[in-house]
C-alpha cells in the first residue's frame, strides 16, 4: 500500500468516487476541489502521486489550467509524479502534458483497474529515477569506452574540453 495521494478535481461526484476507490491503494487520500490549495497541501505533506484534473473553469476544456498547475507542481516538487485526469482528452493535450513532466494521462470516465494500474506505475517508475550525477557518470564512461580510452576523442564527442572530462572522471 502506498502512503498518500493528492486528488485535485472540482467535480464533487468524481472526488467521492475516487475516495472509495483509492483507499484500496493508499493509506491517505487527500481530496481538494481547487488547485489553489495544491501548494498548501504539498507544503504540509509528501505525496506518493498527484492525480490532477485538467479543467477547472466552467465551460473551458482546453486543459491549459491543468498544464499550468502541472508546471507549478514540477517547479516546486519535481520528484512527485503527476497523472493528468480529464474528460476532454486528446492526443495533443496528452503529449503536451507528458512533455511538461506528467507521468501519464487518464481520461474520464475511467476504468478503475486501469486508473489504479496507472497510478501505481507512475509511483514505481518514479522510484527508478537515476540521479543526474550518476547518469552523467554513466554517459561519460560510455563515451570513453566508445572511443577506446582516447580522452581527446571522448571529450570532443561529449562537447566538453579534455580538462573538464578529466575533472568529471575524478569526481
Amino acid at each position: 500500500m502506498h502512503k498518500s495521494i493528492l486528488v485535485v478535481d472540482d467535480n464533487e461526484a468524481v472526488r467521492v468516487s475516487l475516495k472509495y476507490l483509492l483507499k484500496k491503494m493508499f493509506e491517505n487520500v487527500v481530496l481538494i476541489d481547487n488547485p489553489d490549495a495544491i501548494q498548501k497541501n504539498m507544503a504540509s505533506e509528501s505525496f506518493s502521486v498527484i492525480l490532477l484534473d485538467m479543467n477547472f473553469a466552467l465551460g473551458l476544456n482546453t486543459g491549459n489550467e491543468g498544464l499550468f498547475w502541472l508546471e507549478q507542481i514540477k517547479r516546486l516538487h519535481p520528484e512527485t509524479p503527476v497523472v493528468l485526469f480529464t474528460a476532454y482528452g486528446d492526443i495533443e493535450l496528452a503529449v503536451k502534458g507528458l512533455k511538461q513532466g506528467a507521468s501519464d494521462f487518464v481520461t474520464k470516465p475511467w476504468d478503475n483497474e486501469k486508473l489504479l494500474y496507472t497510478l501505481n506505475h507512475a509511483i514505481e517508475a518514479n522510484k527508478e529515477v537515476v540521479p543526474l550525477a550518476e547518469m552523467e557518470a554513466q554517459h561519460i564512461r560510455s563515451a570513453v569506452d566508445k572511443c577506446n580510452g582516447n580522452m581527446k576523442l571522448a571529450a570532443e564527442m561529449l562537447g566538453i574540453s579534455r580538462q573538464t572530462l578529466y575533472n568529471k572522471i575524478k569526481g
